[in-house]
């Protein structure tokens, strides 16, 4: 019998564990350099940033709307984004103070009953408080404009130019341009008239503050117009147009168009007076016990005040026969419609007054 030789075979065990240890650590030795290369990169970075910290401001004065001068104030960049949206601010709180001047007008009032000048008292307080408001703005524009800097022109040589950050030469250049018609646009003259030198006058209290209102508006005018219209200008060209929609732009030239009505209405209105004012005065030269002070309510003797209303009668231009006669004029409307009687604030006189200067600045143009 034969018997097969049994085969054995023998697996070597390979050395598993060296070949992990050993791939462990290449794998080891690959994250340690990616982590220092990785913290070198962090290092060197730390040390750009902090060099740049002793670099100077590189930095264009479009690019930033305020600057700090040598002081330590702020100087308000002209080209940055806060000074013109103030500007335009401006502008719109220029319109409506001169839209807010004309309330002064409307104060004096007749006294239909006794035939005499009066002043409203209630409006009186009302325009002063408006007035007043109106005037902050103002206040505020010429403290931005102590610290707005400028772009002298001798540093327009090469592109856009340097600004100019020294707080002295900027207060020179505005004590030099606009300051005098600023101020003078700012002064308080209509209150100090209505609430300081009105209730201290002996006399014709009426009349006084009737021609004082008027020669202080008359003169406050001039500066307010002289100011509206260059800073109108800087405004556009700084930001290339004054309102950013077509209907905003419509919208603004109307209501530039219905201030201009309220105006106009407001001038009729205080010429009104005027007129009649003048008619009164002429008739009472010419009638016995009546003199002129007796014209303003509040006086003492009304014995003439009755013989007033048949020597200025109302007549159109062309029923006027007698040369003695007073000739109204345009003003003739606003005696006849009672408006200039009316006082306490009413509605009607205000929009009587508006339509009248709306209709005829339509025709004039």
């Amino acid at each position: 019998m034969k018997f097969k030789s049994e085969r054995y075979v023998r697996f070597v065990e390979s050395n598993s564990e060296k070949s992990f240890s050993s791939e462990r650590q290449s794998s080891n030795s690959r994250i340690s350099s990616v982590m220092g290369s990785i913290k070198r990169g962090f290092e060197k970075g730390s040390k750009e940033i902090g060099s740049l910290k002793t670099l100077p401001n590189l930095q264009s004065a479009s690019d930033q709307p305020t600057k700090e001068s040598g002081s330590g104030k702020k100087v308000l960049d002209p080209q940055g984004p806060f000074l013109q949206r103030w500007n335009k601010l401006f502008v719109l709180a220029c319109v409506i103070a001169v839209s807010l001047d004309p309330l002064f007008f409307y104060i004096p009032v007749i006294n239909g009953k006794d035939k005499c000048l009066a002043l409203d008292n209630g409006l009186k307080i009302i325009a002063c408080i408006l007035r007043s408001f109106t005037d902050i703005f103002y206040i505020l524009h010429i403290i931005f404009q102590f610290r707005t800097g400028f772009i002298a022109p001798s540093s327009r040589v090469f592109g856009r130019g340097e600004l100019t950050e020294d707080l002295y030469a900027i207060a020179k250049r505005y004590l030099s341009s606009y300051f005098i018609i600023d101020l003078l646009a700012v002064l308080p003259l209509p209150q100090v008239v209505v609430l300081i030198i009105s209730p201290n006058v002996k006399g014709n209290l009426s009349r006084v503050t009737k021609d004082m209102l008027k020669l202080v508006i008359f003169c406050q005018y001039v500066p307010r117009f002289a100011r509206i219209y260059p800073l109108y200008k800087e405004v556009t060209r700084t930001s290339g147009i004054f309102t950013e929609t077509a209907w905003a732009g419509a919208a603004f030239n109307l209501f530039l168009y219905m201030l201009a009505s309220h105006v106009v209405g407001a001038f009729w209105y205080l010429f009104s007076i005027e007129s009649q004012d003048r008619c009164w005065r002429d008739a009472c030269t010419k009638i016995d016990r009546c003199f002129v002070h007796m014209l303003y309510c509040g006086a003492n003797g009304t014995d003439g005040r009755d013989l007033l209303s048949d020597s200025c009668p109302l007549l159109e231009p062309k029923k006027i026969e007698n040369t003695t006669d007073f000739n109204f004029g345009i003003f003739l409307d606003a005696l006849r419609s009672g408006v200039v009687e009316m006082s306490d604030l009413p509605a009607q006189k205000f929009f009587y007054c508006f339509w009248w200067g709306l209709r005829n600045l339509r025709d004039a143009i």
